[in-house]
């Protein structure tokens, strides 16, 4: 029997980081996020993932960064603060391996990437039945016109050319 499961917003988050210890943990409190997972058998059939950032947004919190402004430096998106992904396919290669395609859009420029997807598992949290999985993959700076920046624009800090995202996703029934 096959179950759908629904992204719970406010449980789910992304995680960016950046060569040198830079590190962004967006919460869902604010950021949207949508989407669901179909489970048979403790194994995903079918994912599908929408998420929604704004990197302006002075509730997320930040580690290693004094201000929500320096996480708008280190996006370079004055004009597009929103980072978005929309899934477009989901192919599963055996139990552990799966992948996640679809748009991933920075800076107003949209380019096709693929993610890998893991199914954490289900666990029962006061009462409810909880999935999760994680979502992560590496994203080059320049594929959206990111330039890297500069010692004097980032406080002195070297900044990486690739950037890594890792969303943890919970779902429920």
């Amino acid at each position: 029997m096959t179950t759908t499961w629904t992204i719970d917003s406010t449980q789910s988050d992304v995680l960016i980081k950046i060569r040198h210890s830079i590190i962004a943990y967006l919460a869902g409190t604010i950021n949207k996020f949508k989407g669901h997972i179909d489970i048979q058998d403790n194994e995903i059939e079918d994912a599908s993932i929408e998420f929604s950032l704004d990197v302006n947004n002075t509730d997320t919190k930040l580690e290693q960064m004094d201000t929500h402004l320096r996480l708008n430096d280190f996006f370079d998106i004055n004009e597009y603060p929103i980072i978005s992904f929309k899934s477009t396919s989901f192919q599963k290669v055996n139990k552990n391996i799966n992948f996640l395609k679809g748009n991933l859009t920075i800076k107003n420029i949209t380019k096709v990437v693929e993610l890998d997807a893991e199914f954490i598992g289900i666990n029962a949290y006061n009462g409810d039945q909880k999935a999760a999985f994680e979502i992560t993959g590496e994203i080059n700076r320049k594929d959206f016109g990111l330039i890297s920046n500069s010692f004097n624009q980032t406080s002195g800090l070297a900044i990486g050319q690739d950037i890594k995202l890792i969303a943890n996703l919970e779902f429920t029934v």
